[in-house]
């Protein structure tokens, strides 16, 4: 796909990996650009006239609905939004462990459902979804979050064959931290959020299924070939942040 005279639509737009996709989508030349967004009075447009602000939550199947129908001419989406909570799996606040899957499982799963259509009439299109180095691991005090995107990993790979007879391309976007709002507080090294959109539209353009933005991204999927054990030891011995 090139990107230039596409339509678009960012979720979780209004800050962080979800405003740099937007300002890279502008640079490529998108036509279009729905910055959604639980607040879109949040979103900066940068009196650019192609971003339109767009109210979308991820748990209100309402929302997700009426923005599929608004936004009919999409034929890029990104499934950007997301939270952070901190919770461990066993000790850990379970209303804050559901909201995790709630949102990066079901709410990734419901958007992609509600679009896909609207992609298919476009030609097929293409779906990126924001994952983590954590789809592959867990540490200490990110068991929810971790699961979570475990979970939206494995949702990537089943629509990716659910949506290939329409021709729409699925892509995983894996990357370690990244310099923004959800890293409050992170010590260790970070990446450029525009980094992030940089790989997965140069991925898009080349038809990629899957990219891994940083070093420890790639160093994390190496492990998975391996005994787990030596993975699990250095980590903590050299703890992330």
């Amino acid at each position: 796909m090139d990107i230039t005279g596409q339509t678009a639509l960012v979720t979780g737009a209004n800050r962080g990996i979800g405003r740099a996709f937007v300002l890279e989508l502008l640079d490529r030349g998108a036509a279009k650009v729905y910055a959604a967004s639980r607040r879109p009075e949040a979103v900066d447009t940068g009196g650019d006239g192609r971003v339109v602000p767009l109210r979308l939550d991820l748990l209100d199947q309402a929302s997700v609905t009426a923005a599929a129908s608004e936004a009919s001419d999409v034929t890029l989406l990104v499934n950007n939004a997301g939270i952070s909570t901190s919770t461990p799996l066993i000790t850990g606040d379970l209303d804050a462990i559901r909201r995790e899957m709630d949102t990066h499982f079901w709410g990734t799963l419901a958007v992609t459902r509600a679009f896909a259509p609207v992609l298919a009439a476009g030609g097929g299109g293409a779906v990126v979804n924001i994952l983590s180095a954590l789809s592959w691991f867990a540490f200490p005090g990110n068991g929810a979050y971790a699961a979570a995107k475990a979970a939206e990993w494995g949702l990537t790979n089943a629509v990716r064959q659910d949506l290939a007879a329409q021709g729409t391309l699925v892509q995983g976007v894996h990357l370690g931290a990244a310099a923004t709002d959800i890293m409050a507080g992170y010590e260790g090294p970070m990446i450029d959020p525009r980094d992030v959109p940089r790989a997965a539209l140069d991925g898009v353009a080349a038809g990629a299924i899957e990219v891994v933005v940083d070093e420890w991204s790639a160093m994390v999927k190496a492990s998975l070939a391996a005994d787990p054990t030596a993975f699990y030891a250095q980590l903590a011995a050299n703890p992330p942040g």
